[in-house]
């Protein structure tokens, strides 16, 4: 995500790295450089030109301490400068109202449906209300049926009428059904078009009208660049929605349209799709997003995750294991699972401060686990139990049960034991409140 504008800002950095002050020419350069690269993401030229004009009004205006390097003080500028561009703070849904209603607009192709999904997952899991998905998109072959299935991996309740073609009269009968079931969500999604056109504006406006929602949501493709920002306009326009949902942010992106769509609509970023799965969704923070972008990561949000995932009672049964020296297989099976359950893993390690610059030619697999997992798996209760009975003949047998080879499987092994080692002696140290502090952390 944004690996090429990082690179581009941080060259720009250099330019004042070794300076004693900043002046008028250095900042210049600087600008120069910040400006290309805005522009080489796909930002307009006008909010380019005003984004350096503003912070070299606030860069030549500033007295450079002592304690920090005119570098340093310039990237402090741009970050908040950037975080402003973006919306400054994160704006929450709007779920008031009984039902409350939300209608999703978009392109055909923008992940609409997708998202509405995704969407219903986060408004169940997290916000722990009820939800139902209607399905008014009558149009594209398969559309019903996509939201059903959907639907039914998160065991979300699908509302649909195959007999009409009408999607305003979907919608109300919806509505209806979801007050009289006593359902405190309903999720609308609509049709779209593989370009603006008055009947796709009609039809959604129709809706809009007829059930009052209270948050209609523009969803929008984050590789299509600065096109996003025209389409959102135009809908904008039209329907005057509360606010963007970008999509495919973890994709091939240059990032003009995370940065500029809030300027020119004027209307928030709620959340980011980051994935296929229907957990992968972030709710928009700007102030994170200018971190990641200037490459200092997102260790907030790697916490949240963390946290989503972290089962406090477990983590004491843990702890107890690794302080006796009975931490094993089983155990160390399902830690990865609880790290497969964070999501992607190139995503997660860009969270990590320098890390997604170290990275950024390395594939990193989503399957990175897949020969661990088959090995592990491959062992029996007993021996994932007892690790100390894993002699050769075991080895060997474990190797060909997996598919992998018998320096794999004494690699695994000779980890795991060097892992349990430093876990025991982390554990068991005077002065180390690690485990402690991670048995606190549901708490705070």
């Amino acid at each position: 995500m944004f690996e090429s504008l990082s690179e581009k800002f941080e060259r720009a950095f250099k330019v004042l790295k070794g300076q004693g002050r900043i002046s008028e020419i250095n900042v210049a350069e600087t600008l120069k450089e910040v400006r290309k690269a805005l522009l080489d993401a796909d930002v307009s030229f006008k909010i380019a030109k005003q984004f350096t004009e503003t912070v070299k009004e606030k860069a030549l205006g500033q007295n450079v301490l002592t304690a920090i390097s005119p570098s340093q003080l310039m990237i402090k500028i741009v970050h908040d400068e950037l975080a402003a561009l973006m919306g400054g703070e994160k704006v929450e849904i709007n779920l008031k109202g009984s039902p409350a209603i939300i209608l999703m607009s978009g392109l055909q192709g923008s992940g609409k449906t997708t998202f509405s999904a995704k969407l219903a997952s986060y408004i169940k899991t997290k916000k722990g209300r009820s939800v139902l998905l209607v399905a008014c998109d009558v149009y594209r072959p398969a559309a019903v049926d996509q939201l059903k299935v959907l639907g039914e991996q998160i065991g979300v309740e699908v509302f649909s009428d195959i007999d009409s073609k009408e999607p305003v009269k979907i919608a109300k009968k919806a509505v209806s059904y979801a007050r009289e079931k006593g359902i405190s969500t309903v999720i609308i999604d609509t049709a779209g078009r593989l370009a603006i056109d008055e009947l796709m504006m009609n039809e959604i406006a129709a809706i809009k009208r007829e059930v009052n929602p209270q948050e209609t949501l523009f969803v929008v493709d984050a590789m299509t660049g600065q096109d996003a920002v025209n389409t959102a306009k135009a809908f904008n326009d039209r329907l005057d929605f509360e606010g963007v949902i970008l999509t495919k942010l973890d994709g091939d992106t240059r990032g003009g349209a995370a940065l500029t769509i809030r300027s020119v609509v004027e209307k928030p970023i709620k959340f980011v799709g980051i994935g296929e799965k229907m957990d992968a969704l972030d709710v928009f923070y700007p102030e994170r997003m200018a971190d990641r972008i200037l490459g200092m990561g997102d260790i907030v949000s790697l916490v949240e995750r963390a946290q989503e995932q972290f089962d406090e009672e477990a983590a004491k049964k843990i702890q107890k294991k690794i302080q006796q020296n009975t931490f094993n297989f089983d155990d160390f099976l399902s830690q990865i699972k609880q790290i497969k359950k964070m999501g992607n893993m190139k995503d997660l390690v860009g969270m990590i401060p320098g890390m997604g610059k170290m990275l950024k030619n390395v594939d990193i697999d989503d399957n990175a686990f897949k020969s661990i997992e088959a090995i592990i798996t491959s062992m029996t209760p007993v021996e994932r139990a007892n690790p100390q009975l894993l002699n050769g003949s075991r080895r060997k047998r474990i190797a060909g049960g997996s598919g992998t080879d018998i320096q794999e499987v004494n690699r695994l092994i000779k980890q795991f034991d060097e892992t349990r080692k430093m876990m025991k002696m982390m554990s068991g140290g005077k002065d180390n409140k690690l485990m402690q502090a991670m048995s606190n952390l549901k708490r705070r």
